[in-house]
C-alpha cells in the first residue's frame, strides 16, 4: 500500500523560495501520475502541478515559471521547487498520486506560509 509523507514547508519572505518533498513509501508499481495541490484557508483544494500521461507536467497558471515539480525514481521522492514566492502562495500543500487500480492517494499536507 502507498504512502506518502510530505516535508519542507514553512515561513519564507515573499520573493523567497522553498522545496517541498514527498516520499513514496510501499510499492510504487502502477502509479500512474505524481502531483502537489494546495488549499488555502476558506478555498478549495486546487492543482498547483503534475504529470501527464503523455510524459509531460502541467501547471497551474499562476505557477507557471515559477515552480518546477521533479522527481528521484532511485529514492521514490517527488519535490515542488517554488522560486520568487508570492503571499498568494500562501496554503497547506498535498502530495497527491494515482494509483491504478486504487485510485488517488494524498499525504497528511504542510504548510507554506509566505508572508513579510
Amino acid at each position: 500500500q502507498v504512502q506518502l509523507a510530505e516535508s519542507g514547508g514553512g515561513l519564507v519572505q515573499p520573493g523567497g523560495s522553498l522545496r517541498l518533498s514527498c516520499a513514496v513509501s510501499g510499492s510504487a508499481f502502477g502509479i500512474t501520475s505524481r502531483g502537489w495541490y494546495r488549499q488555502a484557508p476558506g478555498k478549495q483544494r486546487e492543482l498547483v502541478a503534475t504529470t501527464t500521461g503523455e510524459g509531460g507536467t502541467q501547471y497551474a497558471d499562476s505557477v507557471k515559471g515559477r515552480f518546477i515539480l521533479s522527481r528521484d525514481n532511485a529514492k521514490n521522492m517527488i519535490y515542488l521547487s517554488m522560486n520568487s514566492l508570492k503571499p498568494e502562495a500562501t496554503a497547506v500543500y498535498y502530495c497527491k498520486v494515482t494509483v491504478w487500480g486504487t485510485g488517488a492517494i494524498w499525504g497528511q499536507g504542510t504548510q507554506v506560509t509566505v508572508s513579510s
